[in-house]
């Protein structure tokens, strides 16, 4: 096993989530599709806001979670993306400091302000996130730690950055560099609209650069437009290892031939969607990363629904215990 500094090192967007719960009637007042993430500008949040009860903030954004998780597992992880020198940037880095995330990423002095994700959970505990991606859009090649990248066993990489330009050039730079390194690519396909919109260069992606594949049941079957069953004898031959979640179904793991069916471990109250594939990813990773060889795939999936299930136990995106504390015994 090549030496590493980091288990994870994951790039994606540097997002403070703004949590809210909201009835049905105000998600239609707003105009608001239930349970999709939808990009919006500026003016759009400041309104959005403004007619939001009150909230909590805190730091957020898909693999930021993702390498939360991984730290709470006890995992060394590091997180790549762009905030601005702001207020909202501090309370992005601290709360990653806090949480034992390094975060090397130089804060922009200029230009837009860091980004935020008003997140809208009604009581069936689903989520409508609307999104400004502020200073996540000015991500760029010069912005990833070709360092940290070269030191990290497997580099995790965010779909939803492939929407701005500079950042696409960030993900396939952070790509090649780990592939150069001799180290894995990890690629969350993040949402099925995402999907949509980027089919064909996701695909041309996974078959040149990625090694470990994550994406739930809609986002899977829009990128092979077909069904499940389908998808996964696709995934057999596309990609090294691949996870598909599937909600209260639980999830696949699959590497070759080799397809294994976990159960999801419901909570005792299931409160917040936010966050669930993030953290699946999480346990999953964690697991991978564990020896020279990594745990089984059937153990990867099962760590991956135990972080899952803790997350939606409660409001927000990241753990409220320390995740190492649910292991039945010390994992290596």
């Amino acid at each position: 096993m090549v030496d590493s500094a980091f288990d994870v090192a994951a790039v994606g967007n540097a997002i403070v989530d703004v949590m809210v719960h909201v009835d049905e009637k105000l998600l239609a007042a707003l105009g608001l599709k239930k349970g999709v993430m939808t990009l919006i500008d500026a003016e759009t949040a400041d309104r959005l806001y403004d007619r939001l009860p009150p909230a909590i903030e805190c730091s957020g954004g898909s693999a930021a979670n993702t390498t939360s998780g991984v730290a709470s597992l006890g995992g060394k992880a590091a997180f790549i993306g762009l905030v601005k020198d702001d207020q909202l940037g501090a309370v992005f880095r601290h709360d990653l400091a806090s949480q034992g995330v390094a975060f090397p990423t130089r804060p922009a002095q200029a230009g837009a302000p860091t980004a935020r994700c008003l997140v809208l959970v009604t009581p069936d505990a689903q989520r409508t996130m609307q999104t400004y991606l502020g200073a996540c859009v000015e991500l760029g090649p010069d912005d990833i730690d070709d360092d940290v990248i070269d030191q990290a066993r497997i580099t995790y990489l965010e779909g939803y950055l492939w929407d701005p330009p500079a950042a696409k050039l960030a993900l396939r730079h952070a790509a090649i560099r780990a592939r150069a390194a001799g180290r894995k690519v990890a690629l969350s396909l993040s949402d099925p609209f995402c999907v949509e919109r980027h089919r064909d260069e996701f695909l041309d992606l996974i078959a040149r650069h990625v090694d470990i594949l994550f994406a739930n049941q809609a986002e899977i079957t829009t990128l092979y437009r077909t069904s499940l069953d389908d998808a996964v004898r696709r995934l057999k031959s596309s990609v090294g290892i691949a996870a598909v979640t599937r909600g209260a179904q639980g999830s696949l793991a699959i590497k070759g031939e080799q397809v294994v069916s976990v159960t999801a471990a419901p909570p005792n109250q299931l409160v917040d969607t936010t966050g669930a594939g993030d953290l699946y990813a999480a346990g999953f990773l964690f697991g991978l990363t564990r020896g020279d060889d990594g745990l089984d795939l059937g153990n990867c999936a099962q760590l991956g629904s135990l972080c899952a299930t803790e997350v939606i136990s409660h409001m927000g995106p990241r753990p409220a215990i320390r995740l190492a504390q649910l292991l039945t015994e010390p994992i290596l």
